[in-house]
């Protein structure tokens, strides 16, 4: 049989050529655009003037995956609070470096509280709330002089529910005279690009280096966040910030924030993510973090984390033992990886398969670095290990999910710890 020709190219996406942001806190530099990978950022939901609150929650985040972690500054009193914030999380060992969120007010936040202003690593600007009239350009020139002071990157972040009002009315008004004027939808785009582009123009002429702009339109639809972001991509070389504005709670968010960030991704658009997930009552905010990291494996563009391939099951499975065998196995991995993230490098590239039956079990298991194949209905009461793609081992009775725990610590050790090995162990 004949290959196809040409050949199928790889899917893999290149990367959109954006500058490169650094983003420090002491000895902790977060690359950001040009060849780094792509940053998974998140955002507090705690008062941030609820210094040890804030912090906790910080390292929850951090500790998830977060490589960035943004914080609310909306008063004197959240000001304040950031030193301590800071203070707190480098007694607690976390270097994540923060990121100020500031509307309405943070020109006056970060003059009258400088500590605030040097312990944070980036501040983010709202082009829509900085100011109206004439203060509008005095107080942004005022936070990106005391960006330039510091020594700090900005994030110039437009939304479409904060648009600035002057542009849009302007561009409403010029639309309106046209023959053939655009949709609200088509101008609406347009402002956002236009309010970026024109925010980091003037950053620049106050003396910002460009590689120190970051820039993000934010909106909620999906469709519109593609949209805007080709036309932002296509218009400057700045590091960009993707995600939904409000993408929305549960398996809606999670969906909607996938299906419009994968598409942006896998052109090559984006330099730093957020999934903005409202969490469910009592859940845990690092959720949004595990699926931005989902995100980014699922692409291929970064591993966090062994992936672990198992069947939906069908009727041939003969129980739900598979499922629970793979959620063991998927819950064992993620707590491991504190620990052998630094013991072991490489690990996140480990896969793994649970599979339910044998008509791709052994393949699929094949097919990873270690499987397991369960018997299905009417099959023997047998599960052949693959291991490297070659049967192993089978294993019977009533402690599979154990044993296949221990091969699958086992492999990790041999395969990825032998070249960390201490020189004591050696010896």
């Amino acid at each position: 049989m004949q290959l196809l020709d040409p050949p199928i190219p790889e899917a893999v996406p290149a990367r959109h050529r954006t500058r490169q942001a650094r983003v420090a806190w002491r000895d902790t530099i977060v690359t950001v655009g040009g060849d780094a990978p792509v940053r998974v950022q998140s955002m507090t939901n705690t008062d941030t003037a609820d210094a040890i609150a804030t912090a906790i929650q910080v390292k929850e985040l951090a500790q998830a995956g977060s490589e960035l972690v943004r914080i609310t500054v909306n008063t004197p009193e959240a000001a304040a609070a950031v030193p301590a914030i800071r203070e707190q999380l480098d007694r607690m060992g976390v270097t994540v470096p923060l990121i100020g969120d500031f509307h309405y007010n943070g020109h006056r936040l970060l003059a009258d509280f400088p500590d605030c202003a040097q312990a944070l690593s980036k501040y983010r600007i709202n082009p829509g709330n900085v100011g109206k009239g004439d203060k509008k350009d005095r107080q942004f020139g005022q936070m990106i002089d005391i960006a330039l002071r510091h020594d700090k990157p900005v994030r110039i972040g437009v939304n479409w529910g904060s648009l600035d009002q002057e542009l849009l009315a302007a561009l409403m008004d010029g639309n309106a005279r046209r023959a053939q004027p655009y949709d609200a939808r088509q101008i609406m785009v347009q402002a956002l690009v236009m309010s970026a582009l024109e925010s980091a123009g003037r950053a620049q002429g106050l003396g910002m280096d460009p590689g120190q702009i970051l820039l993000s339109c934010k909106v909620s639809n999906v469709q519109d966040l593609v949209t805007v972001y080709r036309a932002l991509a296509a218009r400057c070389d700045h590091p960009l910030h993707l995600g939904l504005t409000e993408a929305g709670m549960g398996t809606k968010g999670a969906v909607a924030s996938t299906a419009a960030l994968a598409i942006l991704l896998q052109e090559g658009i984006g330099d730093t993510i957020r999934v903005s997930l409202t969490p469910e009552p009592g859940a845990p905010r690092s959720q949004e973090v595990v699926v931005a990291l989902e995100i980014l494996q699922a692409l291929g563009l970064r591993a966090f984390t062994p992936s672990v391939t198992a069947c939906p099951g069908c009727g041939r499975t003969t129980s739900t033992f598979f499922q629970e065998l793979t959620q063991t196995i998927d819950a064992f991995l993620r707590a491991k990886m504190p620990v052998w993230r630094t013991r072991y490098p490489g690990v996140e590239q480990l896969r793994v398969a649970v599979m339910g039956c044998i008509v791709n079990g052994p393949g699929e298991s094949k097919h990873a670095d270690i499987g397991i194949s369960l018997p299905g209905t009417g099959e023997a009461p047998a599960a052949p290990v693959f291991i490297d793609g070659e049967k192993r081992v089978t294993l019977r009775g009533d402690n599979i999910a154990a044993e296949f725990q221990s091969i699958v610590e086992q492999y990790v050790d041999q395969r990825y710890g032998a070249t960390t090995r201490r020189p004591d162990r050696a010896a």
